[in-house]
């Protein structure tokens, strides 16, 4: 029997049962697998994909929505991924489209490589906005912020809730209260017993990925690293605003090194919601 030509291979939502699919996807393209990360991804989120007649998947990306179930206020795109041997054919234009249309109205927003980020112009999709992603083991030295940390716990939730809708823009109580499950620390800063801000750090492959990282201010950002980077003995890494200049060059001189610049994008809004003033680190950025 002939072979199906991309263009009429059906493009379907993704489940758990495809976790292993796109790990391996993501492992074709050089990238880690990442399985803890798909399985919250296509739990907390939608995958959508296209099977390979042969086996696999040939394209996949997720989808994680914000805000009211029936009308999200955003959503971001994240995890495009098309298989080597299918490169270069639109496939990627293809499944990207078809998720577009699918959101309709909703503003979308996703973090994009210098690679990936011609097709998403291409698309419609704006620059607006940078990060900086930085890798490496934080090393104690110098004044310590003189911020107060601790563990979270099942009754700081509600506060973690109101404060990170008030900075992201948008309600992300389906992602936010996921996190205690999977990340390996979850910490807040308080101040007169009042949170101004929370950290997480979740375990990928060899490292620990600090996010979402919100704080009133960098010193507070700061201390919220250091309390993280102190309870685990693998390398950090978070991708970082690059507005925030001073937490980034602190970083720096604490051992974290630059490992690759984003950009963010957005379609169907001129800049993201919120105050990006107190957000410094996304979750992932497969997911905003």
């Amino acid at each position: 029997m002939p072979t199906p030509s991309l263009a009429s291979l059906p493009i379907r939502r993704l489940t758990l049962r495809d976790l292993t699919a796109c790990a391996d996807l993501s492992e074709d393209r050089g990238w880690p697998r990442e399985e803890h990360k798909w399985g919250f991804l296509l739990t907390a989120g939608k995958g959508y994909g296209i099977d390979d007649p042969g086996g696999g998947l040939v394209s996949v990306c997720a989808v994680t929505e914000y805000g009211p179930y029936e009308r999200p206020s955003l959503a971001a795109i994240g995890m495009v991924l098309v298989a080597e041997r299918h490169a270069r054919q639109g496939v990627g234009r293809r499944l990207m489209r078809h998720v577009v249309a699918a959101l309709g109205t909703t503003p979308l927003t996703l973090h994009a490589t210098p690679y990936g980020r011609p097709l998403y112009e291409e698309l419609g999709f704006k620059a607006t906005g940078r990060a900086e992603m930085v890798r490496g083991r934080l090393t104690p030295g110098g004044s310590e912020p003189g911020v107060s940390t601790r563990a979270a716990t099942a009754e700081d939730l509600p506060a973690i809730l109101r404060l990170d809708e008030e900075v992201f823009g948008a309600d992300r109580t389906h992602i936010i209260t996921r996190l205690p499950a999977f990340a390996d620390q979850l910490r807040v800063a308080e101040e007169n017993d009042r949170l101004i801000g929370y950290a997480a750090a979740w375990p990928n492959m060899d490292t620990h990925v600090v996010g979402p990282l919100i704080a009133r201010d960098t010193e507070t950002a700061k201390a919220l690293l250091a309390s993280l980077a102190a309870r685990t003995d693998r390398p950090l890494r978070t991708d970082i605003d690059v507005r925030h200049e001073e937490l980034l060059d602190w970083a720096k001189e604490r051992g974290l090194a630059s490992v690759a610049f984003n950009s963010v994008m957005t379609y169907g809004i001129t800049e993201l919601p919120g105050d990006w003033n107190r957000r410094f680190a996304p979750l992932t950025v497969a997911a905003g």
